[in-house]
């Protein structure tokens, strides 16, 4: 024999597309461990005079920046000393426990340090953290959010796939570029777009801070999430940044009612290269803390673009919902991954979603991808455009809401050619490079980039950069919606804007309602206590997610009921 003879079975198996996927073992010193480090700190914490002087077994003196953060700002000092002596066990029992409201959970866990919510979380199976989640997400109602981005940031493509998705239930759109100078172009597309399905739809462009706060204060984005923090000090100082410059780029956007979110995620510090030895988790968690004291309210976690490290290492998904898990217990609004593509296995891919998914969360995803994959510029998503009636369908199985429900062809056409006319009226009254109605018809019926035409790519820089240089703003894009005959449109948009003045969308999980009105942890609390409770998908809602594209009548098996 030249070598040993291998078996079909073996053969068949080594084909699975999960054996594309990277696994490596742990190795806690450069924090390669999903939550279970022996470098993790013991719990505890001693104030003095109203300040915490000792934290997770480190003196005051001894605390780097994100230490004296979280103590000074993230815990209540009141309750932290009664809040830690409460056995970690005894703390999961209440996530879990249905009589335990959740008022009586943040109780407790806003006095937690964070190697102690780490403990607590660490005594919890997947399916306990599930049932945690499901009490503790700052809103009742769950909601999702999609990215609308296009490989040749083609802001026809935007719209109209922004149209798409808004129709299909998503409440919250985010953009980013290749080139970053098409952003104007592009996230004025996205905000046209999105009042084209359904009114309503908050929309936001994801770039370098600068230009992103820019784009929010003109008024042509409404939200922000790309404000990223990290658990270690080195990896912070990378990024030119300490917990208190994002808390005052967090005020600045609070300033003028632009919603945002902080990003982290576990895998961050090891990806950068400075986890301290930590595990993944208890560096998130400090993370979740930091994100806590700096006043904003809310946070999408759940690994995002570091999901290749935890997805490698033993009970790394466990890890990500533990973190979506933290987030909820210290009351912030939850935007729980399901983002970047981390396996090559269908099978894999629904065994990241389910744990967010059958809960709820305030967004089970922060970027279902509401195009082809390649069109993508988030790095792909671990869900697609392609997935839209997989997804319906698991909504329809299980009677869980995911936020999305099937729309017929004829519909989804009629929105995404109005969008492709609405932008092609702006850009018009708004003196940009003009779009075609050969544009219009290529968009109205492509999946994705490679179906349209080519635009003068050079043109719309220039054109984007007028945009920037002649200070157009959101009041101008309302005017200019008018202008080109789409009130209704523009009366959506408006409304948008009038949010901004209100402050409402700056209440934990708020979102706007296809009737524009302001759903929030305020007025949609989440009153989840056992069976029989909390949100449950019924009435028109669940009527809306029995349809599918091919459900046949039970009399005559013949006829399509949609």
């Amino acid at each position: 024999m030249t070598g040993a003879r291998r078996s079909k079975r073996t053969e068949a198996l080594e084909q699975r597309p999960v054996n594309l996927d990277g696994f490596v073992e742990e190795w806690p010193e450069v924090g390669m461990v999903a939550m279970d480090s022996p470098y993790d700190p013991e719990p505890g914490v001693r104030v003095e005079d109203g300040v915490i002087v000792e934290m997770d077994g480190k003196p005051r003196a001894e605390f780097d920046f994100l230490d004296q953060f979280i103590a000074d700002h993230a815990i209540d000092v009141e309750a932290t000393e009664h809040a830690m002596a409460v056995p970690a066990v005894a703390i999961a029992h209440l996530l879990v426990d249905p009589r335990a409201t959740r008022q009586d959970v943040l109780a407790l866990t806003r006095g937690l340090t964070p190697a102690k919510l780490l403990e607590v979380v660490k005594t919890m199976n997947v399916v306990e953290m599930m049932m945690a989640l499901q009490k503790m997400r700052a809103r009742r109602t769950p909601a999702n959010q999609a990215h609308a981005t296009s490989a040749r940031d083609n802001p026809v493509q935007v719209a109209a796939d922004a149209a798409e998705a808004s129709l299909r239930g998503f409440r919250e759109l985010e953009t980013t570029l290749g080139v970053v100078r098409y952003a104007p172009l592009v996230a004025i597309a996205l905000q046209v777009g999105a009042q084209a399905g359904t009114p309503g739809v908050l929309t936001q462009c994801a770039l370098e801070e600068a230009t992103e706060l820019e784009l929010g204060m003109r008024g042509i984005t409404a939200y922000a999430e790309t404000i990223s923090v990290y658990g270690t000090e080195p990896v912070f100082c990378d990024g030119d940044d300490t917990p208190w410059s994002k808390a005052f780029l967090a005020s600045a956007y609070a300033s003028r009612g632009i919603k945002m979110r902080f990003t982290s995620g576990t895998g961050s510090e090891v990806q950068m290269g400075n986890a301290e030895g930590k595990s993944m988790l208890y560096l998130e968690i400090r993370c979740i803390l930091v994100t806590k004291g700096a006043g904003v309210q809310g946070l999408q976690n759940g690994s995002i673009s570091c999901i290749g490290v935890p997805g490698a290492v033993p009970a790394g998904i466990r890890a990500v919902l533990a973190e979506n898990l933290v987030a909820s217990m210290v009351d912030l609004e939850c935007a729980s991954g399901n983002d970047q593509s981390f396996s090559h296995s269908d099978m894999r891919r629904v065994a990241r979603l389910l744990p967010q998914l059958l809960p709820g969360t305030d967004f089970v995803c922060s970027g279902y991808s509401s195009t082809p994959n390649y069109d993508n510029m988030f790095a792909g998503s671990n869900v697609d455009a392609e997935d839209y009636d997989d997804w319906n369908v698991l909504q329809r199985d299980l009677q869980v809401d995911g936020g999305l429900r099937h729309v017929p062809e004829a519909e989804i056409l009629a929105a995404r050619n109005r969008a492709a006319r609405a932008l092609q009226g702006v850009f018009a009254q708004l003196d940009l490079p003009p779009i075609t109605d050969k544009e219009v018809e290529a968009v109205t019926y492509a999946h994705g980039s490679k179906d349209l035409p080519l635009r003068d790519v050079l043109e719309d820089l220039k054109a984007a950069q007028s945009v920037m240089d002649r200070g157009v703003t959101g009041v101008d894009i309302v005017k200019a919606l008018d202008g080109a005959g789409f009130t209704d449109m523009a009366e959506s948009l408006l409304a948008v804007l009038r949010q901004r003045v209100s402050g409402d969308l700056l209440h934990t999980s708020a979102i706007l309602t296809p009737e524009l009105e302001t759903l929030s942890a305020i007025n949609d609390v989440n009153d989840y206590a056992g069976p029989g409770s909390g949100y449950r998908p019924t009435g028109a809602r669940w009527e809306e997610m029995k349809r599918l594209r091919h459900v046949v009548s039970a009399q005559n098996p013949e006829q399509e009921v949609v």
